[in-house]
């Protein structure tokens, strides 16, 4: 039978068919090189974990079964071919909304969720109607049937789409389990599982070269029966909240998925598999039944939602990257070759591009996902998953290197094709069949590409292994000393964290018990769990959760959050090991056995150290001091964005800051009584930041709050006092991401403000130093210890670049004081203040000529300027005189000329 077969009567139809499936399958590739950008980078995506599975499972395997439903149909079935153009229009409707639905993940918003979902469900029940009309009409055929699959595959994930949906809306507790356990089977089991199930019964002999096996026509008509009863039972149990529904719905589900499995099995064992597509579908099965067994006995055991929650959480992984990632790369590696058309010479290069390294890639890819499913610790599993992607992410240049390869050109110029090819040759699967032949590797080669794997796989769990002892779990570091054997037995403990604590904040283990910690975060802002032994449950976003191995406790052990500042505030664990001996004087759950290990702390390294008569480095450019004009209008549109970025302090002393739109302080705003801001934040840190206006008056709840990591929000305010005021983070702890850099100048004019000759403005702030490149310590922050107070953010940076004026010209300085400990108490040595203006009032106007001021005191946050005119040319010191500060940076130079 030619699946995929074409008329030969032109060459126009299969050039317009290649055109076709070019264009069909180009959305799928988009969605697996979208899903690959978010694997790389998903530390800084919110809810990377589930926005994986969906670009996977609804943006990549969707369009495939829509695009492939319909190509295979069309083969199967005997009848006119239809037009492509319904097709077409499915297809776009289909990924428009799959864009609203990735959208919405990452922007939280669920009406576009619901808008999108609307969308997907709509486009797929259109292609069962579709499939549907296609199979009523057409003449009787040996494998018509399996299209049923198809029809009953798109009319069940309308029903899981609307699931999502609703899950989307934020349901808790049992009910939230429910609906995840129902979306699941609905899309996973239902959609994708009947359509692949329908297909493999045809493709796998195919790609094998060999017959269909004898009883195959009998599962066609037949198979798809129980997998439907299967689903609809276990969303039946979901929906009712009966386990034991869910349990028969899975057990009658892999009965079904056995059946299907047992003409397949006759053929790979009459003709097992040599190359990569054949050998990627027979795992991706594999794994399939692995899930479901998997599934099943957790179903069976589960003693509550909850439990079962956390356990179709582990088997995610199994059906999105083992099964369905694996099928999917199966089939377009075969399919795509021999629908592209162009002759045997095409065909069979395509083919051979994309069947390379192929047994390497099936054993990295299955090997490395079966270690990353074990319990080892946190650093093994990330680096045998980062094996995962690059064993199936592969499929993706070879891809490229396929399509990009043209015929080759004769010396006249002209391309011709290889002889006996023609409109229809090398498009069926025969010919397929006959390019994969010739690239079946050696047993030798085969046997070589799988060791080289499997070596690969063992270098990354010997370097997990070196990188963290805890591992060997004979006498884990914990129970260094203390003579403490494994029991073999597990202790685990449920924990979440919530308001900077983890609640448990002391957990008891028999020594010589491996601990597991199921941890979820439901706090607002993002966290983590590391102990001194090594585990690392890695970043969580709220409501994101992880299973931590913390290995055996042969002795008390410590653990914390190790973002930035968390520890210091108290988000601490106690482990502590009962029955354990006496670990000779030392006490590994002191606080002083966490030394060094607050991951990005300030505290690791030596202290920098500063050196204020030191001249900054040649080619040195100084903060501007000078205020920006006032602009145009009464609505202020500002994007502020974080960032992250190593900067020089004071001569030789860098600091990693947290930034606003890249500078320290952040950017002066400016404007008047009555103006408008609209201040757009945007989270390009690691960690959770927010803004905090002093300028606007309005209930912090929303505008202030922490944005995780690639987050963002709107703030808006109205100017209705004047002033210079302080903005800065208000994330906990908040002296830290001040002293780390998070503070500005928001300056609105005083209505009939005079203009003056020069006008400066100068933001006084403390440095807290860590270590060379560090950030900000905040053990030396809470004890009012800071290493230099700054004006605009550098020590002593205008002593070297002083700020001009001339003699006689009205200069005016507005002064603020960042703090966040520090008060201020600015003086201009040589000089008299005529006006001084603090905090809404004139302290001094400037009518009387009698009067003057030698300072302006501020307290941290407090704002005002100075106005004074220079009598003659020279340099004046600036400094505060509270003389200490003084002497460690808060100093600068006027330089004033005729």
């Amino acid at each position: 039978m030619k699946i995929g077969s074409a008329p030969a009567s032109a060459s126009k139809p299969t050039m317009d068919r290649s055109r076709w499936h070019l264009r069909a399958n180009a959305p799928a590739v988009v969605w697996l090189v979208a899903l690959v950008v978010v694997v790389l980078f998903h530390r800084n995506i919110p809810v990377s974990g589930w926005l994986m599975v969906h670009l996977l499972l609804l943006g990549a395997a969707t369009n495939s079964i829509l695009v492939w439903s319909w190509h295979f149909a069309q083969a199967l079935l005997r009848g006119p071919t239809p037009n492509n153009r319904a097709m077409a229009a499915r297809l776009i409707g289909l990924n428009v909304a799959v864009v609203l639905v990735v959208v919405s993940m990452v922007a939280n918003v669920w009406l576009l969720t619901l808008i999108g979902s609307i969308g997907v469900g709509l486009a797929v029940a259109l292609h069962a109607v579709a499939l549907g009309r296609r199979a009523r009409t057409a003449l009787p055929s040996r494998f018509g049937p399996t299209v049923w699959f198809y029809v009953a595959a798109c009319l069940l994930l309308p029903v899981g789409a609307g699931v999502g949906a609703a899950l989307a809306a934020g349901p808790a507790g049992e009910l939230h389990v429910r609906l995840l356990l129902a979306h699941m089977s609905v899309n996973v089991l239902g959609f994708v599982g009947l359509a692949v199930l329908g297909t493999l019964m045809t493709l796998l002999p195919t790609m094998l070269r060999t017959r269909v096996a004898d009883g195959a026509e009998t599962v066609a008509r037949h198979g798809a029966i129980p997998l439907l009863a299967g689903v609809l039972l276990i969303a039946a149990g979901a929906g009712a909240g009966a386990v034991f529904l869910c349990a028969l719905g899975l057990l009658i589900y892999l009965g079904g998925v056995v059946y299907i499995c047992v003409p397949l099995a006759k053929v790979v064992r009459s003709k097992p598999p040599t190359t990569f597509a054949p050998l990627s579908a027979l795992a991706a099965l594999i794994w399939l039944l692995v899930g479901l067994v998997w599934l099943l006995v957790l179903t069976l055991s589960s003693d509550g939602w909850d439990s079962l929650h956390r356990g179709i959480e582990t088997v995610v992984p199994v059906f999105a990257a083992g099964f369905v990632a694996q099928v999917l790369g199966a089939a377009l590696t075969y399919l795509l070759p021999v629908v592209l058309g162009g002759g045997p010479a095409a065909l069979k290069h395509r083919t051979a591009a994309l069947e390379k390294a192929g047994w390497f890639r099936v054993t990295l890819s299955n090997v490395a996902l079966l270690v990353s499913l074990l319990p080892l610790p946190s650093i093994v599993r990330v680096g045998t998953t980062f094996l995962v992607l690059v064993g199936l992410a592969w499929f993706l240049p070879l891809l490229g290197i396929a399509l990009f390869w043209k015929a080759p050109v004769k010396n006249d110029g002209v391309s011709r094709p290889a002889a006996g090819t023609g409109p229809a040759a090398g498009t069926g699967p025969a010919a397929g069949a006959a390019a994969v032949a010739g690239y079946d590797p050696a047993p030798r080669r085969r046997w070589g590409q799988a060791a080289a794997a499997l070596t690969a796989v063992v270098l990354v769990m010997v370097a997990g292994v070196m990188a963290d002892p805890s591992v060997l779990k004979v006498v884990d570091q914990a129970g260094a000393g203390t003579a403490v054997v494994a029991t073999g037995e597990t202790t685990t403990v449920e924990m979440s964290m919530k308001n900077m604590r983890f609640h448990p904040d002391m957990v008891e283990v028999p020594a010589g018990n491996t601990l597991v910690i199921n941890l979820v975060n439901e706090d607002t802002m993002v966290h983590d769990l590391v102990t001194e032994l090594g585990a690392d449950s890695g970043r969580l976003y709220p409501g994101e959760k992880a299973t931590v191995e913390v290995g055996v406790i042969g002795a008390d052990v410590a653990a914390w959050c190790s973002v930035v500042g968390h520890r210091q505030q108290g988000m601490v664990l106690s482990i502590v090991a009962v029955g354990a001996p006496p670990a000779d004087g030392t006490d590994a759950g002191t606080d002083a056995g966490m030394a060094g290990m607050d991951h990005g702390s300030a505290t690791e390294g030596p202290a920098a150290t500063f050196d204020f008569m030191k001249e900054p480095a040649e080619g040195f450019t100084a903060h501007s001091a000078v205020l920006p004009p006032a602009p145009s209008g009464t609505t202020h549109e500002i994007t502020m964005k974080v960032t992250e970025e190593e900067r020089e302090v004071a001569p030789g002393v860098s600091q990693k800051l947290w930034l606003f739109n890249g500078t320290a302080p952040g950017p002066v705003l400016r404007g008047k009584v009555g103006d408008t801001f609209k201040i757009t934040l945007v989270n390009d840190g690691s960690l959770g930041h927010s803004i905090d206006f002093h300028a606007g008056a309005l209930a912090p709840d929303q505008p202030m709050r922490t944005i995780n990591p690639g987050e963002s929000l709107t703030y808006d305010f109205t100017a209705t006092r004047a002033g210079i005021w302080m903005y800065h983070c208000s994330t906990m702890p908040m002296s830290q991401h001040i002293a780390n850099g998070m503070f500005g100048a928001v300056i609105i004019d005083p209505p009939g403000l005079p203009k003056v000759g020069k006008e400066y403005v100068l933001v006084q702030s403390e440095i807290y130093a860590g270590a060379q490149g560090g950030v900000a310590d905040l053990a030396k922050i809470q004890a009012e210890k800071p290493d230099a107070v700054v004006f605009n953010g550098y020590a002593n940076q205008y002593k070297f670049r002083p700020l001009p004026a001339k003699v006689g010209e009205r200069v005016r300085i507005w002064v603020l004081d960042a703090g966040p400990n520090r008060a201020s108490s600015f003086h201009v040595i040589g000089g008299q203040f005529d006006t001084t203006w603090s905090e809404g009032r004139y302290l001094l106007d400037g009518s009387d000529p009698t009067a003057g001021a030698q300072v302006l005191p501020l307290a941290p946050a407090q704002g005002g300027f100075v106005e004074l005119e220079f009598p003659e040319a020279g340099n004046y010191s600036f400094v505060s005189h509270s003389m200490v500060d003084a002497e460690r940076g808060a100093a600068g130079l006027f330089h004033i000329e005729k």
